[in-house]
């Protein structure tokens, strides 16, 4: 009102046409359709909520006319969701004949009232080329923060599933011949894999943004309880959320087992995968890196040492890390790489492979490259035996932590590295 009151101030001191003129403008701004009700686009703003990130499966299972249901756990809610799919690693071009999305009732249900089809650009289906990623249209479905989604994919052909990721700690359904995309519940194989489904989207505040977790099987939760999301980025998720300043961030786990910075292994090289996995990610500000035990152990392990890397070549392909998520205005934390001795595997630690990983976290820990250190090391380390996990953290193969050592974890991390970037 004040603002209106000096604008009729300053028309009175102008000439009659003058005064039209400016009213005339004034009132076609004002009329507009944006002026009248904001454009849905300005209404929130797009942010991955859950992420897989897909690896090659050398030995694919293969499916015929199958539904498969898979279950994921959002981070962050919102009030319409997008799915992501992946043909990554496809030969041949995939063909989706239909996908549901629903709230989780447990089990392969589905709650009643919460199903909605599925559509990619307007059409039920969608062929996916190799190599190329499609995304469903968003649909309205209130989606809460830290639930489940039950997301159906009909496959009405013979499909390799090269595309997957292999440790997805979650049972999903594979049905027998037929589409029960919308189906109240599915009868069929049980399978702790994730097929081809590699992302899902939330339209939530302005404020949201997503955090994305780079790692191998630590930051990918092996050793965790399967179907109860005890992974590290589930935990700093629930964290989050039950803080109102940071209550809009969400989580993305881009971790994968084994997985190296310098070389591919099970899934593509860190180096190889970090626009797809990572800087692409809807909403993305953040990052916490986890990389390079694997780096360091598994060319022993292989019996492969012409993929041996010295110290100084894991500290480069950091710094690309780091190099790459700034250019693109990210913030990009560095977690120290935790204890490894013991795995019950001949070769797999020496005193020469821990002192690569102590020299790896000194640069972490000294450098100042990184924007923030989060400290895993120190946290998991048992402190009579700082080269091997403390054992009321150790999920059993002294390499992985379990379900309290992912917590402690998730609790290391500073949460104030995240209010910096709230938006209006």
């Amino acid at each position: 009102m004040k603002s209106l009151t000096a604008l009729v101030a300053v028309l009175r001191g102008r000439s009659k046409a003058a005064a039209t003129a400016t009213l005339l403008i004034l009132a076609a701004a004002l009329l507009t359709p944006g002026a009248i009700a904001k454009d849905e686009s300005d209404s929130g703003r797009w942010v991955g909520t859950w992420s897989a990130s897909p690896e090659l499966a050398n030995a694919p299972i293969h499916f015929n006319a199958q539904t498969i249901r898979q279950i994921v756990h959002t981070s962050l809610g919102g009030d319409r969701v997008r799915v992501r799919l992946s043909n990554a690693y496809g030969p041949e071009s995939l063909v989706i004949g239909a996908a549901h999305v629903a709230i989780s009732a447990g089990g392969a249900a589905i709650s009643p009232g919460s199903g909605r089809v599925l559509s990619f650009n307007g059409q039920t289906g969608i062929t996916i080329p190799s190599g190329a990623v499609a995304m469903s249209d968003s649909i309205a479905l209130d989606v809460p923060a830290l639930t489940d989604l039950a997301i159906s994919l009909y496959l009405p052909g013979e499909v390799a599933a090269t595309t997957r990721h292999s440790t997805g700690l979650q049972t999903n359904y594979i049905s027998g011949p037929g589409n029960f995309t919308g189906a109240a519940d599915l009868a069929g194989t049980a399978t702790d894999v994730f097929y081809f489904v590699t992302g899902v989207e939330v339209r939530a505040s302005r404020r949201a943004r997503a955090i994305v977790a780079l790692g191998d099987s630590v930051t990918d939760g092996f050793g965790s309880t399967p179907n109860m999301n005890q992974r590290f980025p589930n935990l700093l998720a629930a964290r989050l959320q039950s803080r109102p300043d940071t209550s809009a961030i969400a989580v993305l786990n881009a971790g994968s087992p084994g997985n190296r910075i310098l070389h591919d292994f099970v899934g593509t090289g860190a180096l190889a995968r970090l626009d797809r996995d990572v800087l692409v990610q809807t909403g993305a500000e953040y990052l916490i890196v986890l990389q390079g035990n694997a780096d360091i152990v598994i060319p022993p392990l292989t019996g492969n040492p012409a993929e041996a890397v010295s110290v100084e070549q894991i500290v480069q392909g950091h710094r690309q890390i780091i190099d790459r998520a700034h250019a693109l205005g990210l913030k990009a934390y560095g977690g120290t790489l935790n204890p490894v001795e013991g795995y019950p595997f001949p070769g797999f630690w020496t005193a020469d492979m821990e002192a690569k990983r102590q020299a790896v976290n000194h640069w972490i820990r000294t450098s100042g490259v990184y924007d923030a250190v989060i400290d895993f090391d120190r946290v998991l380390r048992d402190p009579s035996h700082p080269s091997r996990l403390l054992p009321d953290y150790d999920s059993g193969d002294h390499v992985h932590p379990n379900d309290v050592g992912y917590q402690a974890m998730a609790d290391e991390i500073d949460v104030s590295l995240f209010r910096g970037a709230e938006r209006d």
